[in-house]
């Protein structure tokens, strides 16, 4: 198992990377949010040179916002900093495009985004519709200055739900996805990337699966929901309920059964923000802080229902079940300073021991 972070994009945090990097952590994703957080590709360019190992990497990349030759340009560049090193993980867009008040990307335009994408950053020419117009594209010159595509950069798809999975084993060279009890399970996500490989007869030897998750180690007989663990996870633990918000409330998706009973009082935390300015409200702390009100929603079983949390023991037993299952990295999102603390924790009580 693999292990590493997801942080939001700080050009003032830099030297987080290098941390990380020195506690034994594998990778350090970072997250593309236009109306939140600083550029994520001027963050990965600044940790390509205070590193010398660390894999990095956009987690994930927003389809919606940038078009597919802008996104390998920036890839190829970071990998020109730092060969071999770089992964480029792509999604819809949740937050970056609901901070907007804008959907996701539809299921088939990101089909299409990514058979682009995955062209152009093999190398290859291909078919690209651009203003209505369709043309031969080709990334030019990377062999020699400016960029490289070599050593190649895998294409780690984002996929919370199954025709994005299937998406990730069709184009991807792995799949980033959520696991329970938000999410699914490993076998179950697997499952679909594995049909979406055998649409074009893919194999699948070698690919990737990372879960992105929020964890926290306790302290013995620390209680899940102590002080420390609320300032800790709060915020990550309202992002995954305000996750929801907007599709819930227009009958898009179901509500799921863990936010049952602290729903309403949710929503009237909203919606004391006007509606066409609630997109604001929804996102603007994400995984950073909590808005007045919502400390209150949170106790010791929203926290097991959000994120991994337990002892070093359980932690571990639980890590080494996933990684059973298929499971090839974790990595663990952070928007406060309790990374720094938590990336120690882990790696002295947890990782050493696996």
């Amino acid at each position: 198992m693999k292990f590493g972070f997801t942080v939001m994009a700080d050009i003032d945090e830099i030297g987080f990377f290098s941390h990380a990097e020195g506690l034994g952590y594998d990778s350090v994703w970072v997250t593309d949010s236009q109306m939140l957080f600083s550029d994520c590709y001027a963050v990965l360019a600044l940790a390509a040179r205070q590193t010398n190992r660390l894999r990095i990497g956009p987690g994930t990349a927003i389809c919606g916002t940038r078009i597919p030759p802008v996104q390998v340009a920036a890839m190829a560049t970071l990998n020109r900093l730092a060969p071999g090193r770089v992964f480029l993980g792509i999604g819809t867009g949740h937050t970056a495009m609901r901070s907007m008040g804008q959907r996701p990307m539809k299921i088939a335009d990101f089909a299409e985004y990514l058979r682009v994408l995955s062209a152009l950053l093999r190398g290859e020419v291909v078919d690209y519709a651009f203003n209505g117009v369709s043309r031969p594209a080709a990334m030019l010159m990377h062999e020699w200055k400016y960029m490289n595509l070599e050593p190649r950069i895998p294409l780690y798809v984002s996929g919370f739900g199954p025709r994005a999975m299937g998406l990730a084993g069709e184009y991807g060279d792995g799949l980033v996805f959520a696991i329970p009890p938000r999410g699914v399970p490993v076998a179950t996500a697997l499952g679909h990337a594995r049909q979406g490989a055998s649409r074009v007869n893919r194999d699948m030897t070698g690919f990737h699966s990372a879960a992105l998750t929020s964890v926290a180690v306790l302290q013995p007989g620390e209680a899940v929901d102590s002080e420390r663990i609320k300032a800790a996870l709060g915020p990550n633990v309202m992002a995954s309920v305000g996750y929801f918000y907007a599709d819930v409330q227009r009958g898009r998706t179901p509500l799921p059964p863990f936010l049952e009973r602290i729903w309403q009082p949710y929503c009237a935390l909203v919606e004391q923000t006007p509606p066409e300015r609630r997109h604001f409200r929804n996102h603007e702390y994400h995984y950073t802080k909590l808005h007045p009100g919502e400390a209150e929603l949170i106790d010791a079983q929203l926290i097991r229902d959000t994120c991994l949390v337990g002892e070093p023991d359980e932690l571990i037993e639980r890590i080494r079940q996933l990684e059973r299952d298929g499971l090839r990295e974790l990595t663990f999102a952070v928007g406060n300073d309790s990374k720094w603390r938590l990336a120690e924790d882990f790696a002295r009580l947890v990782m050493l021991k696996l």
